[in-house]
Parts: C-alpha cells; sequence; structure tokens
C-alpha cells in the first residue's frame, strides 16, 4: 500500500512537472502549457472551417466592414506590443481573419491563431466600435494568453490522474471503490474548473481592456457596455456556479482597471482614439518603452 501512494504521489509531481513553463503577456502569470502550437492550430482550424462552412456570414456590408475595421486595429495594436516587449513568438503563427455572421445570439469567439467571429445579435448591445472593440479585445486575449492550451493541458492531466488514482485503488482495495474514487475525484476537478475558469475570464476582462485602450478606443466604455448586458439580462446568477464573473463583480473590475487602461488610451498605439466610433488624430506613442507610429487621421 504504501508503495502505491508513494508512486501516486510521483505520478501527481509528474504531472505537475510535465509541459512548457511560459509567463503571459501583460499580467506575468506563468502557466504551463503541455499542447503544442502546431496541435492547437491544427484543432483550433478544423474547427473554425467546419463553423464557417455552416453558418451565413452576414449581408450587411457596413456593419461587416465595422467588424473588420475593429479587428483590424485591434490586431495591429496587439501585435506592437507583443513585438515590442519579447512576445513575438506567441503570435507567430497568427492569421488573422475578422467575420460578421447572421446569428441572433449575443456572442463572438477569437480561436487560437486569431480567427474572429461576431454574431450580429452582439450588435445591438455594443451600440459602437468602442463597445465592440471591448468584447473583440477580451476574446482576443483569451487567444493570446493560449486560454485554450491551459484547459486542455489541466484536462488531459485530471484525465491522466483519475485514471491512474481508479487503476491504482482497483489493484489494492477491490474494483468498486477504484471506480467510485475516479468519479469523485472527477466531480472535485471539475468543481474547481468553475474557479479556474473564471480566473481566465477575468484575465481576458482585463487584457481585452488593455488592448482596446492600446488600439485608441476609450476603456470607459466598457463600463456602460457591461451595464447594459446587466441591465438586459437580468443577471443575478451565482458566480461560484458560473465560468464567468457575476456583472456586478466584472464591472467593479474594470472600474479599477480604468485608471491603468487610460494611461495606454492617452497615449494609444493608434493612430486614432475612437469615442462611440468617431475618429481623431493621434501621433506618436510609446507602449511599454517602445515607441511605435502611424500616419494620423488615417483609417482603415
Amino acid at each position: 500500500m504504501k508503495i502505491k501512494y508513494l508512486f501516486m504521489s510521483a505520478v501527481v509531481a509528474l504531472m505537475t512537472a510535465c509541459g512548457t513553463a511560459s509567463k503571459v503577456p501583460l499580467t506575468g502569470r506563468t502557466h504551463r502549457i503541455s499542447i503544442s502550437d502546431a496541435q492547437l492550430l491544427s484543432l483550433s482550424n478544423q474547427e473554425y472551417a467546419k463553423f464557417m462552412a455552416s453558418a451565413k456570414r452576414s449581408t450587411d456590408a457596413k456593419n461587416t466592414a465595422m467588424v473588420q475595421r475593429v479587428g483590424r486595429n485591434l490586431a495591429h495594436a496587439v501585435e506592437t506590443y507583443l513585438r515590442n516587449n519579447g512576445y513575438a513568438s506567441e503570435i507567430n503563427n497568427f492569421k488573422w481573419e475578422f467575420n460578421l455572421v447572421q446569428d441572433k445570439q449575443a456572442n463572438a469567439f477569437c480561436m487560437p491563431g486569431g480567427k474572429i467571429v461576431v454574431y450580429e445579435g452582439l450588435l445591438p448591445y455594443t451600440q459602437n466600435e468602442a463597445s465592440l472593440a471591448i468584447v473583440l479585445g477580451h476574446e482576443i486575449a483569451h487567444a493570446v494568453a493560449k486560454h485554450s492550451a491551459e484547459q486542455l493541458t489541466k484536462q488531459m492531466n485530471q484525465q491522466m490522474g483519475t485514471n491512474i488514482l481508479g487503476t491504482v485503488l482497483n489493484s489494492t482495495v477491490g474494483s468498486g471503490v477504484g471506480d467510485i474514487a475516479s468519479q469523485v475525484a472527477g466531480g472535485y476537478f471539475s468543481f474547481r474548473n468553475l474557479k479556474y475558469s473564471r480566473d481566465n475570464e477575468s484575465e481576458a476582462d482585463y487584457m481585452g481592456l488593455i488592448f482596446a485602450a492600446m488600439a485608441g478606443y476609450d476603456p470607459a466604455n466598457a463600463v456602460t457596455f457591461w451595464q447594459r448586458m446587466a441591465s438586459s439580462t437580468g443577471s443575478n446568477r451565482a458566480e461560484v456556479l458560473s465560468d464567468h464573473p457575476s456583472d456586478a463583480r466584472r464591472i467593479e473590475n474594470i472600474k479599477r482597471w480604468l485608471p491603468e487602461a487610460e494611461k495606454y488610451y492617452h497615449g494609444s498605439v493608434g493612430s486614432r482614439v475612437v469615442t462611440s466610433g468617431t475618429t481623431r488624430a493621434a501621433g506618436t506613442i510609446h507602449i511599454g518603452g517602445s515607441a511605435s507610429s502611424r500616419r494620423s487621421g488615417k483609417r482603415r
């Protein structure tokens, strides 16, 4: 029995050590990823191609152009920041695409590799380019921080651990106990995943807010946008049972981060400073100590 438990301890230690350690841009959080970029992109591209094959692209030329414009502005800001701050490798394989699809859901996502999809149902809530930038900044942050790879790594480690736990206990104290232990362990890990996922969502909120500000979009729009979302959904769900922060917690966090975001906004990476879809000229800017500039007043 003692040898069995020593073996289990060694396995747990090995699982913890597995994966490549890296830091998340902006937050500096260290995480371990066991899945390679090539594997992640392969899975992502397959899923994206499957989704777009069945999706109906929007026929609204004006809104489609807006999504692409905001997406390009964000992509430029993100790429500039990452390259100027030693994270160029994080986006080496990104091939940005920006799509608006016909769907009434208020939703958007960014696949690993920079494939962004916005649902038409989101636009009545964003109402302007700055709020759309807040949402897309959040989704891009998930991709840049490799949250998908992080989640897959954790799931693989959990599956390995519960399988080993079941095998060891079955061989020592009988078949039924191991099966039950695996189920309990699986439930335990699943519950903890909720907290893990909320942490990722909060990290994406923070990074997305900064990304939008870097691109020249007023980060204060994040507060009014999430207030609109909260009032429209009447959300009073228990945060502990959700994989997203509650609306109140999210808004509270954003207000706390705004002073920092405003610093990026007032010296933003874009050639534009945008409020509610309008544009004014901006000059040379500085990101993380590095300077970058674009021609003033140019809309893309």
